[in-house]
C-alpha cells in the first residue's frame, strides 16, 4: 500500500506518516522498485497503533520509547507491557472524567428550561426590590 492510500485510511498526512517514520514511531518503511514507499501490514499495524495511542494522547516521545523496546527484542515485553498498563489506565480516568462531565452536562440540558426558568423570575423579583429600594 502506498503513503496516499495509508494516509486516506488512517486519516493521517503523508507528511506525518513521514515524520513518524523518521523519528522512529514506525519501522522504516520499504520502498519499491522506484523508491516509494510500500506499507506492509506490519507497517500498518504500527500506523494504527501510533494513531490509537496519539489519539489517547500518549506522548510522541511516549511512542518513540515504545517502538524503540519493541525493536530491542523479547527482552523488552515485561516493560512494553507495563507502559500499556500505564497508558490504558490513564484512557480509563480521561473516560471516567468525560463521563462525569457528560452526565452533568445531560442533568443541566434536561433541567434547562425549568431551572433557568426559575432563575430568571428570581433574578427579575430580585432586581425589582432593589430598584424599589
Amino acid at each position: 500500500m502506498n503513503i496516499k492510500e495509508v494516509s486516506e485510511k488512517y486519516e493521517l498526512s503523508p507528511d506525518t506518516l513521514r515524520y513518524y517514520e523518521r523519528i522512529g514511531v514506525i519501522p522504516p518503511i520499504t520502498r519499491d522498485k522506484n523508491g516509494y514507499r510500500d506499507f506492509s501490514e506490519k507497517d500498518l499495524n504500527w500506523v494504527y497503533f501510533a494513531k490509537v495511542l496519539r489519539n489517547a494522547g500518549v506522548s510522541i516521545e511516549g511512542l518513540i520509547d515504545y517502538a524503540s523496546l519493541s525493536r530491542e527484542g523479547g527482552e523488552t515485553l515485561g516493560a512494553r507491557k507495563a507502559i500499556l498498563q500505564e497508558h490504558l489506565d490513564d484512557a480509563e480516568e480521561k473516560i471516567k472524567a468525560l463521563e462525569e462531565a457528560r452526565d452533568y452536562l445531560k442533568y443541566k440540558l434536561d433541567n434547562f428550561d425549568t431551572h433557568m426558568v426559575n432563575y430568571e423570575k428570581e433574578k427579575l423579583l430580585i432586581d425589582n426590590e432593589l430598584k424599589e429600594e
